[in-house]
């Protein structure tokens, strides 16, 4: 039987700047029209969003989440060298990126080429601007996955799960960020990243999708049409579950030593109203990472897609595979290397390993 780590971290963006530039989000987010005027008012706010805030704007408090992130990543990168696997499998979602309105599929397995390359900072005028500085030329070499992306699909369709499979992307020149931003964070130190890469994209975003466009867009366009019927839902939380605990067993019943990562935030104020779109929804966090933390499986899975959505939970789906994969291996409680909350930085952080 092969040996599986379980781990979960982050893939948001703001991390790719530098530390100063990170309240920038949260400012930005204050001049969006479809944000209520009474969460815009300084005076609704509360203490902890302005002791973030300071009398900075939020540059000091980002200077220490900076640290804070990237030693939370550099824990989790120690964890991936202990085990030193055979794959690294990556449960990302997809905003608008690679897939579109051509194709939007609820789950997809990459068997990217045995060698390709990421350039993330190169945009034809010189480079965007990044925490490393790094150029525009810089590229991240990575190799794919293929055999055992055919493996996985072909043995989840004969499950009965209709995977859709791609050996080559489709709208992007690399890979979707919450791919790309993930390998980049796990390579903090820039120490390389030797193993091969086995994306495995879900369409948390659902509704949101065609509309927003991805990211914060929906809060800066106008609301859609009631009379339109709204684009299909995401997968269903507990259906993510059901497939992260196929993709464990049939792993486990491979030849390969595989890590199983979710990547990404949890609440994202803009995508919740319950705080006028402007911090995370903390109750509901809470009570995610509390049953995360216990091994309470039966929490998640009984989590509604709408409650998720009202929390602005909707990239959790990531983490709900993940919790599947360990149910379904019969772990219980993580190792929580960080749980991090906050008011400007638009989304709790949580960091965990389930180890071999």
């Amino acid at each position: 039987m092969a040996e599986i780590i379980g781990l979960g971290c982050t893939h948001y963006p703001g991390l790719l700047q530098p530390d100063e530039k990170l309240p920038g989000g949260f400012h930005h987010l204050l001049t969006a029209p479809n944000v209520p005027a009474h969460y815009k008012d300084r005076a609704n706010w509360p203490a902890e969003l302005l002791t973030e805030l300071g009398n900075d704007g939020g540059v000091s408090a980002a200077r220490r989440y900076g640290a804070r992130m990237a030693d939370d990543f550099r824990a989790i990168r120690r964890a991936l060298d202990d085990f030193n696997p055979d794959l690294v499998l990556i449960w990302g979602d997809d905003q608008y990126e690679n897939f579109r309105e051509d194709i939007i599929p609820a789950f997809c397995v990459f068997g990217l080429d045995q060698e390709f390359a990421l350039k993330p900072w190169h945009n034809g005028n010189g480079g965007k601007p990044n925490r490393w500085g790094e150029r525009g030329e810089w590229t991240m070499k990575l190799r794919g996955a293929r055999d055992a992306a055919k493996h996985l699909a072909g043995a989840l369709i004969e499950r009965g799960i209709d995977m859709a499979y791609a050996y080559k992307p489709l709208h992007v020149d690399g890979l979707a960020h919450a791919f790309t931003n993930t390998l980049l964070y796990l390579d903090w130190d820039r120490r390389g990243f030797p193993w091969p890469v086995l994306p495995f994209a879900i369409n948390c975003y659902g509704r949101n999708l065609i509309h927003a466009k991805g990211g914060m867009a929906a809060l800066f366009v106008p609301p859609r049409d009631e009379r339109e019927l709204p684009d299909p839902p995401a997968p269903q939380p507990w259906r993510c579950m059901d497939v992260g605990r196929a993709v464990a067993e049939i792993l486990a019943e491979s030849p390969w030593r595989v890590a199983l990562i979710a990547s990404s935030s949890w609440s994202h104020c803009f995508l919740s109203p319950t705080n006028g779109y402007l911090w995370p929804d903390h109750k509901a966090d809470r009570l995610m990472f509390d049953a995360l933390s216990s091994g309470d499986y039966a929490y998640w899975r009984q989590r509604p897609l709408k409650q998720m959505e009202q929390a602005g939970q909707h990239e959790m789906l990531n983490w709900m595979t993940l919790v599947g994969a360990m149910e379904g291996l019969g772990r219980r409680e993580p190792v929580i290397h960080d749980y991090a909350e906050t008011h400007i930085f638009m989304s709790e952080k949580c960091f965990v390993s389930y180890p071999a």
